[in-house]
């Protein structure tokens, strides 16, 4: 927000109020920025600086940048960029490939060793707002969320119209509710009996009562205020994980939430040093199939079986990290 005190000012002085809106802004930035460690070399503790961590993040959320996109979204001078990313390249963090479309341009990409590096820094920002948040009451962590979605939808307006969801760490009732919603939308959708309901009773109350926090992770999709789809990466060995419950409420479908939960189920993954990620689904859930395969999935197994009432073809799908 520091650049509203500087680009607004004027406008700002002209207000009977004005002076004191910009001591408040500048106020609130100077508490915010030592609150959230920006004034320290290291960002998370890393040898990474800010906006060497905010570079990687954006190379990590989109398919082959430019350098010249990747600029433009976070207002960086073009040399001040070119010289991180020459950085990153030389440690091999990054790889470049020619762009078809523009020769002067290349495409950008992480290598593995810089997948793991920003699996690491997602991991750290978690922990951290994780320790933060138990710092506050759950009736202040709602208003905490809210007061920050609406410094964003003033600020920003647009980029929360592009990206109308959050995505966040499981709480205390959210796994009853991707159990119910399961339950539920599966029965109205495909059919299905009361005994699917069960088997996802069963993978949350396991999740819950043998979760490892080093190797496990549920992700919640949140629409204003409201959750609107789950998934679950649980360990199955210490080179193997389970993708489980994947699930997008049907008036969230569209947004790409169900991409961006697999993306981050692997991203993890490859963070906490999994070989492999396996799921099982059933033949007729072609969104979610074709989401797995927009990762990087591929089918490894067929069986034909009856269960929820129906009878189904079961698949095994498989991704090697």
């Amino acid at each position: 927000m520091a650049y509203m005190a500087k680009t607004h000012t004027a406008t700002a002085k002209s207000h009977p109020n004005g002076k004191a809106r910009v001591e408040s802004i500048r106020r609130f930035n100077r508490f915010y920025t030592r609150r959230i460690g920006v004034l320290q070399e290291g960002f998370l503790g890393s040898a990474f600086s800010l906006t060497q961590g905010r570079v990687l993040y954006e190379l990590a959320h989109r398919e082959k940048p430019t350098a010249t996109a990747v600029g433009a979204e976070l207002g960086l001078d073009a040399g001040y960029l070119s010289r991180i990313l020459r950085g990153f390249r030389k440690v091999g963090l990054i790889r470049a490939e020619p762009s078809e479309a523009d020769g002067r341009e290349a495409l950008l990409s992480l290598t593995a060793r810089g997948r793991k590096a920003i699996a690491t820094l997602d991991q750290r920002s978690n922990e951290d707002v994780t320790a933060r948040l138990r710092e506050v009451s759950e009736a202040n962590q709602t208003r905490l969320v809210a007061a920050m979605n609406e410094i964003e939808s003033v600020l920003a307006p647009r980029a929360v119209e592009s990206e109308p969801y959050i995505l966040r760490p499981h709480q205390p009732g959210d796994t009853g509710w991707v159990v119910s919603r399961q339950g539920l939308l599966y029965a109205q959708e495909y059919g299905w009996d009361e005994q699917y309901e069960a088997l996802a009773a069963k993978i949350a109350a396991h999740f819950i009562e043998h979760f490892d926090p080093r190797r496990e992770r549920c992700w919640i999709a949140e629409r204003k205020g409201e959750i609107v789809g789950a998934v679950f990466l649980v360990k199955h060995s210490q080179t193997v994980a389970k993708l489980r419950l994947l699930h997008v409420e049907a008036a969230a479908r569209g947004l790409g939430i169900g991409k961006r939960l697999v993306d981050e189920c692997v991203r993890f993954a490859r963070g906490v040093g999994y070989k492999k990620i396996t799921l099982w689904t059933q033949s007729i859930l072609h969104a979610a199939r074709h989401i797995y395969k927009q990762a990087g999935f591929r089918c490894v197994g067929k069986k034909r079986h009856h269960s929820f009432g129906k009878d189904l073809v079961a698949e095994t799908w498989e991704l090697k990290l």
